[in-house]
């Protein structure tokens, strides 16, 4: 489900991102993902904003990598954010969508070419490196060449997260806070003030 009103808990995310704004590593989070043997896979990814006028975290990764498979297989993931400077966490339960070059929507296209061009010449060369995950060959050409901003290479994939369950911890404070945010189809979202 896309909702196109704002979510309750973007408030306390988008406070947690200005106060931690001056820590660079602020805009990454955890994701977790099942292989498709089942066993579990985790990894750092970087937040690229919203999806504009969505609850939608953009995030980016290479159609050549492994993470592409399993959401295919299986959309559901966790994300998991830490903010240091604020000492609070956020879960973020959902299911993530891939923006490919062939995704007919013009709107996703134009996002996905918007989170490109914002990359630095360094991000974007790195979708011309080889194969992610395959055997290191030495004779590989791992260039830092600047690539065209305004076109994507094919292999460029923008990740949609479409969290519906998000759980907010703040770690200050005796007791501590927590909070649950839930997507109800009929209902819009729910909060629910738990036991840390």
């Amino acid at each position: 489900m896309t909702n196109n009103q704002l979510a309750p808990w973007r408030s306390p995310l988008s406070r947690a991102l200005h106060l931690n704004r001056s820590q660079p590593y602020s805009r990454y989070l955890q994701l977790a993902t099942v292989r498709t043997d089942g066993r579990p896979a985790n990894r750092t990814v970087v937040f690229r904003g919203f999806l504009e006028n969505t609850n939608q975290l953009q995030i980016i990764t290479d159609s050549r990598s492994e993470k592409i498979p399993q959401i295919e297989r299986q959309p559901w993931i966790e994300a998991c954010w830490y903010f240091t400077k604020t000492r609070e966490q956020f879960r973020l339960l959902g299911k993530l969508s891939v923006v490919g070059v062939n995704d007919a929507d013009e709107n996703l296209q134009k996002a996905r070419r918007l989170v490109w061009h914002n990359l630095s010449d360094a991000a974007r060369s790195q979708f011309a490196w080889p194969t992610p995950g395959q055997p290191r060959d030495e004779s590989s050409a791992f260039s830092n060449s600047p690539l065209s901003a305004s076109e994507p290479l094919a292999n460029f994939c923008l990740l949609l997260l479409n969290s519906e369950r998000v759980e907010h911890l703040e770690l200050r404070g005796e007791p501590q806070n927590r909070w649950c945010y839930s997507l109800d189809e009929s209902q819009g979202w729910l909060v629910e003030q738990i036991n840390p």
